[in-house]
């Protein structure tokens, strides 16, 4: 195994520790958002080592290509569900965030089908980028009128650039819909 695939699969190997810190503050204590954090940043910047390596180095894969974006997508869904539970992002935002997800997923695997590879795009990478420092913005909790705001915003922008991302991708690769994945 190559050394993109295991930065990948650290990745996903980090989420329930950062999970855990990040709800533990009753059994860890405050400071256990701070390891959530930590966890949460090292586990984005093995997102963004990742890809770098393996395209520098040509290691790219198919499992790669597979693990590398669900690896991200449980990495997100898992911080937005978090702050669900700690009641900091309304569930109707995750909710649609999560279907954008499930959405891409689906249409990926109905054009793989054909031997068609449906790369992220240039709205998707924002989208992941802007959720990412939405995620580790709200993950201290200072509070304040001004950091809720700047909250507000982020949480926003991420929902608007869920959706342009969507409609982006089908637009994009509308034949794939409309002829069930075979061009």
């Amino acid at each position: 195994m190559n050394l993109p695939n295991k930065l990948t699969i650290l990745r996903v190997i980090l989420i329930p520790f950062f999970v855990v810190f990040l709800l533990g503050a009753e059994t860890f204590g405050p400071w256990s958002v701070y390891v959530a954090l930590a966890i949460f940043v090292i586990a984005s910047l093995t997102d963004m080592l990742d890809g770098k390596i393996a395209r520098k180095y040509n290691l790219v894969t198919n499992f790669g290509k597979f693990m590398d974006p669900l690896a991200d997508k449980l990495l997100v869904v898992s911080a937005l569900v978090c702050y669900v539970d700690m009641g900091r992002i309304p569930s109707w935002i995750v909710l649609i965030i999560i279907a954008r997800e499930f959405i891409i997923s689906g249409f990926r695997l109905v054009a793989a089908e054909s031997g068609i590879v449906i790369a992220a795009s240039y709205w998707g990478k924002i989208k992941t980028v802007v959720q990412m420092v939405t995620i580790i913005f709200m993950m201290p909790n200072f509070g304040g009128t001004v950091v809720f705001w700047i909250e507000q915003i982020l949480i926003y922008a991420s929902l608007i650039l869920t959706v342009v991302s969507l409609i982006d991708y089908i637009v994009k690769n509308k034949e794939v819909l409309l002829n069930g994945g075979k061009i």
